[in-house]
């Protein structure tokens, strides 16, 4: 999630220990804070709220299974010893999905919603599907650009498709300098998953998506 807010003159913040960390914002400018753990925190909206009301929130969302499955991957190369995604994401073999595992948990996007939707409302908010970042993602930085108020300067000569890493990199209009691809722990290959897995999760994450498509008005093409 990304949190982006208005210059104050001030050091804006989302709590005190870090006001000290940002640099300060002019009239004018903008005040950028990414970090993905908001969006499913249940304090954060209350605080950023508390802090400036008029906050822009930028949710970067995509299918949840998928999701699930890379978050996984990515506790995986760093615990080798992991139980399987399985016996992780469900009880009892394939009994109920197991929503305390937080790779299954923060894939349910209306719920996390609903928090956020009592302190902002929806015009505070752009959601951005992931998928599509990855397919056009001058269209999506475009539509961020549009939100914040900004010219569009980056456009899709900004960027190119990196085929090793499977997702684009950005590089230099004019073509000089070096491309700006994601850090090595994008793009890692997922662990293979059992079908008949996939599908229930699938099956589970439904309505769940159903509720966030009807929430936000956009249809992300999970089901």
């Amino acid at each position: 999630m990304i949190a982006a807010s208005p210059g104050t003159g001030e050091r804006p913040c989302w709590s005190a220990p870090r006001r000290g960390l940002m640099p300060r914002t002019l009239d004018g400018q903008i005040t950028m804070e990414k970090t993905p753990s908001y969006f499913v925190t249940q304090e954060a909206p209350r605080r950023i709220h508390g802090m400036s009301p008029d906050t822009k929130l930028i949710v970067v969302v995509r299918n949840p299974v998928t999701r699930a499955i890379s978050d996984y991957a990515q506790t995986l190369s760093k615990t080798p010893g992991l139980p399987s995604f399985r016996a992780l994401a469900f009880r009892h073999g394939l009994g109920p999905v197991d929503t305390a595992w937080s790779a299954v948990r923060i894939g349910l996007y209306a719920q996390h919603l609903d928090n956020w939707l009592r302190y902002f409302p929806l015009s505070h908010f752009l959601f951005v599907s992931g998928e599509r970042l990855v397919s056009d993602p001058a269209g999506e930085v475009g539509r961020v650009q549009d939100f914040l108020g900004l010219k569009r300067v980056v456009t899709d000569k900004h960027f190119y498709f990196n085929a090793t890493k499977g997702f684009p990199c950005l590089k230099k209009a004019q073509g000089s300098g070096r491309p700006r691809c994601l850090g090595k722990s994008k793009g890692r290959p997922h662990p293979r998953v059992p079908e008949a897995v996939v599908q229930r999760l699938q099956a589970f994450y439904r309505p769940f998506n159903r509720k966030f498509y009807q929430m936000t008005g956009q249809d992300f093409g999970w089901d």
